[in-house]
């Protein structure tokens, strides 16, 4: 297995709610992830929009958009084998209702736009991603 980076963003609602640290002790502890990089951000509308603009013809882009910036978030770059896969598993289905139990989205999310984090969904993804937060970060493990 190769050795991945990818981007996990804590969003809004969950650091909100105080669930932040749990969040960050779950991804080191039982998942295994190694903190590479992470800092809280407030982002601004132009940030949060070109971050989403993979989704900007979809009817939940303003909301999507409007959800991100209404409070901070953490942003940050995970490491481990197969980061991107496993981490997709180990937060859960977008819809919470629909996550595996123990997943951070099961314990966490209330409902699909409020599910606590993104993850990158794909290497092209998680290249582009940790660019966007932490342009001197290398995305790829030489």
């Amino acid at each position: 297995m190769a050795l991945e980076r990818t981007l996990l963003i804590i969003k809004p609602d969950a650091v909100r709610a105080g669930n932040a640290g749990n969040i960050l002790a779950m991804l080191e502890n039982k998942g295994k992830f190694k903190v590479v990089a992470l800092r809280m951000e407030h982002l601004e509308e132009s940030s949060a929009r070109k971050f989403y603009e993979v989704h900007k013809d979809r009817p939940f882009y303003r909301d999507l958009v409007e959800f991100m910036t209404s409070g901070p978030c953490i942003p940050m770059v995970l490491e481990r084998e197969n980061a991107i896969l496993a981490l997709r598993e180990f937060i859960g289905a977008t819809n919470p209702a629909q996550a595996a139990e123990g997943t951070v989205r099961k314990l966490y999310a209330t409902d699909v736009q409020f599910n606590a984090v993104h993850a990158s969904d794909s290497v092209e993804s998680a290249v582009k991603e940790i660019a966007h937060f932490f342009p001197r970060i290398p995305a790829l493990i030489a």
